[in-house]
């Protein structure tokens, strides 16, 4: 059985950046698909980041330029590098692994990952 444990979050000023790190147990993340999620208060989760399992990526069009998703296999750990952060990027970010079919579409539904983590707290502000 796949965990997933995230770490990383905080609180932060707006224009810093903030590195998420995402460690897997129990099954390796090399040949899977794997994404970043994230929840602001009162709204649904949100598909910020997906990396498929043949190296394609996609990317929320409100972090296209400023988040970059990336794994180490050898630590079977993934990230979420995320730079010049804005107050709107606030919200709890989860990670997720194990999904099927075009990475666009599995970045838009968090119910297509069969696994994910609890998530960490991201706070954006002055």
């Amino acid at each position: 059985q796949l965990q997933l444990a995230e770490s990383g979050g905080g609180l932060v000023q707006p224009g810093g950046s903030l590195r998420l790190s995402c460690a897997a147990s129990g099954s390796p993340l090399e040949y899977t698909a794997i994404g970043w999620f994230r929840q602001a208060p009162g709204k649904a989760p949100e598909g910020v980041a997906c990396l498929s399992s043949d190296g394609s990526t996609y990317y929320a069009g409100a972090v296209q330029g400023r988040f970059t998703i990336s794994r180490d296999n050898g630590k079977n750990t993934m990230y979420l590098q995320m730079n010049s952060l804005k107050p709107e990027d606030t919200g709890v970010y989860s990670c997720v692994d194990d999904a099927a079919g075009a990475v666009q579409a599995m970045c838009r539904h968090r119910e297509r990952f069969s696994y994910w983590g609890q998530g960490t707290q991201v706070i954006v502000s002055a």
